[in-house]
């Protein structure tokens, strides 16, 4: 049975795993005690072992407003890294795709969110965490399966599979 992952990756990442019809499997919010390195390498560790050879994943995309960037970045790459190791494929979604994907709005505040998660799919939960876990596993389904109900979803969909070029810096060599 294929399964759909959503990774939302910080000091409490939310893990959201779908079966096939949208059904929650499991949704929860991993955390650890202790200092870093030992802390991340634990929070990288559960998280991975939550996800399987075949699922399909999606993680939130790195957030650079965020204040805490170097301590999310390693706790992002390292669950890159793991699934990398173990030939788990995922997709990446910035966290403006994850909220236009369930709200239309790629701004939307976090508790504006809650409530249109819950209008369109039903499912809350106490942490943001898992919240937005569950609508990139929502995206995961997604890609496979096209369940998008809204323009605005495919439209997300569409800037996940077929991203814009990155432009260049502008910068010019010269001799």
């Amino acid at each position: 049975m294929t399964r759909y992952v959503g990774i939302d990756p910080s000091t409490k990442t939310g893990v959201c795993i779908l079966d096939a019809d949208g059904n929650v499997l499991d949704a929860l919010e991993v955390t650890a005690e202790g200092k870093d390195p030992e802390r991340m390498y634990d929070i990288i560790t559960d998280v991975c072992e939550n996800v399987d050879y075949g699922d399909v994943v999606v993680i939130e995309g790195f957030g650079f407003a965020s204040q805490s960037g170097f301590l999310l970045g390693g706790i992002g790459w390292g669950i890159r890294l793991n699934l990398y190791e173990r030939y788990i494929k995922y997709q990446e979604a910035a966290p403006s795709a994850l909220k236009k994907f369930a709200s239309g709005k790629g701004n939307t505040k976090k508790d504006e969110l809650a409530v249109e998660i819950f209008k369109r799919w039903g499912f809350q939960h106490g942490s943001d965490n898992v919240r937005d876990a569950f609508v990139l596993a929502q995206i995961a389904r997604s890609l496979r399966m096209n369940t998008n109900t809204a323009k605005f979803q495919d439209d997300v969909i569409q800037a996940i599979l077929n991203p814009a070029p990155k432009k260049g810096k502008g910068k010019v060599k010269t001799g």
